[in-house]
């Protein structure tokens, strides 16, 4: 295996590493924000131990990489786009806003992101954009509900947008590394989402 491969391997495992739990502890969130300091690192903190939104967000970025044509602008488009209807979602659930699918809605995103990094579809970076926006939006609703009322929820808001950042970031990284120098890592990993993704779409039947 070549040292991108390796490198990449170790991007994707230690994201993985962090990944606790897959619950979405909205309660926990509000009552460990105390302070902005708390509250920001409260926010950035989970959807490092969501195992559900850690997936979609690396796989995010593994998908831009692997299915850009050049590096510039096609790689920001889609994680672009989730950020901002991330944080579109979480403000609509401040203010209340709540659906009955948001859960199969996310458990969906897990299979339709992973289906897109295996199979590497490529689109439009506008489409790809609002392909994952359309999902982002549930990730942002099923933290900002559970947020609405919390006084420093700005402050989470804006760790959880950093961490969604970084974990973008970290699958960018690492599905650069493999766009030439592995086929079946990135597949297994794409494969590894849908799956997990259709598993939670079983739990909602």
């Amino acid at each position: 295996m070549s040292i991108k491969a390796k490198n990449a391997l170790f991007l994707i495992a230690a994201c993985a590493l962090s990944a606790v739990a897959s619950a979405h502890t909205g309660t926990e969130v509000g009552e460990a924000a105390h302070g902005h300091a708390s509250a920001f690192m409260s926010g950035f903190l989970h959807p490092l131990t969501g195992l559900d939104h850690l997936a979609a967000m690396v796989a995010v970025g593994l998908w831009s990489a692997l299915a850009a044509r050049r590096a510039w602008p096609d790689l920001l488009w889609a994680p672009l786009g989730f950020s901002a209807m991330l944080l579109a979602g979480a403000f609509l659930g401040l203010q209340g806003v709540q659906l009955q699918a948001v859960e199969p809605m996310i458990a969906s995103s897990l299979l339709v992101i992973g289906l897109l990094v295996l199979t590497r579809w490529r689109v439009p970076g506008i489409a790809a954009a609002a392909l994952v926006g359309v999902f982002a939006v549930f990730h942002g609703l099923a933290h900002g509900y559970e947020l609405a009322g919390d006084a420093n929820a700005l402050p989470v808001v804006a760790g959880m947008l950093a961490a969604t950042a970084l974990l973008h970031a970290a699958g960018v990284a690492a599905g650069w590394a493999l766009r030439h120098a592995s086929v079946w890592v990135p597949r297994l990993a794409g494969a590894g989402v849908a799956i997990f993704g259709l598993a939670l779409l079983g739990s909602f039947a």
